[in-house]
């Protein structure tokens, strides 16, 4: 996910002429000074500290792994950015929060709202009135008909479609190829055409 933003940066340089990258921030210390694109691995999340005047951009694609670094980021005093590609499109009337990513290819139309610190995928769509909150994670190819409301955390596998009006509860995991034609509670895994519940946890954000 990491290498996918910087491709998502690099692109979004084309269009931005004063934005650089000067490498990658990584908790594995094995990885601390190695060259990833031709850029290096500056440190881990500790790095921002030292370097407070540096936006971050979080590639992560776990919801529950996304939090847990952006609340290490938040207390280092962190900027994070959000992103859109340029060959995105966004609507008008589309409310993005912090950090928020929307990757090649995404079509968001109108009236949509999306929360702090969510990733969307390449070639995902996402149609009037809905509602993506806080950490949430969209797969490439996950299709929200309208008025769709994708609960914190929630993480939906590639392909996922929902038909309209239906809500997805914080921290669930939908599988891959996933058909939503009802609501899905919290806290639970749901894969199939249509979507079946096949685990439940008790509370779905932590690692």
């Amino acid at each position: 996910m990491g290498r996918d933003l910087h491709a998502l940066l690099r692109d979004l340089a084309t269009v931005a002429p004063g934005l650089a990258v000067v490498g990658f921030l990584d908790d594995d210390p094995g990885k601390h000074g190695e060259m990833v694109h031709g850029l290096p691995v500056l440190g881990d999340t500790s790095w921002v500290t030292a370097n407070v005047s540096a936006e971050v951009a979080v590639g992560i694609g776990s919801p529950a792994g996304k939090r847990a670094v952006v609340e290490r980021l938040r207390a280092a005093g962190a900027r994070v950015p959000s992103l859109v590609h340029p060959g995105a499109v966004i609507g008008a009337d589309v409310v993005l929060g912090e950090g928020t990513i929307v990757s090649a290819g995404c079509v968001l139309t109108t009236d949509i709202r999306i929360g702090d610190f969510v990733t969307i995928n390449t070639l995902c769509s996402l149609a009037h009135d809905d509602v993506v909150d806080d950490y949430a994670s969209l797969a490439p190819g996950v299709h929200l008909a309208g008025n769709v409301h994708v609960g914190e955390g929630a993480d939906l596998g590639t392909g996922t479609v929902t038909v309209q009006g239906v809500e997805i509860g914080a921290w669930s995991i939908v599988g891959a190829g996933t058909v939503v034609v009802r609501d899905l509670p919290a806290n639970v895994t749901a894969v199939g055409a249509p979507a079946r519940v096949v685990r439940r946890r008790a509370d779905g954000w932590h690692l």
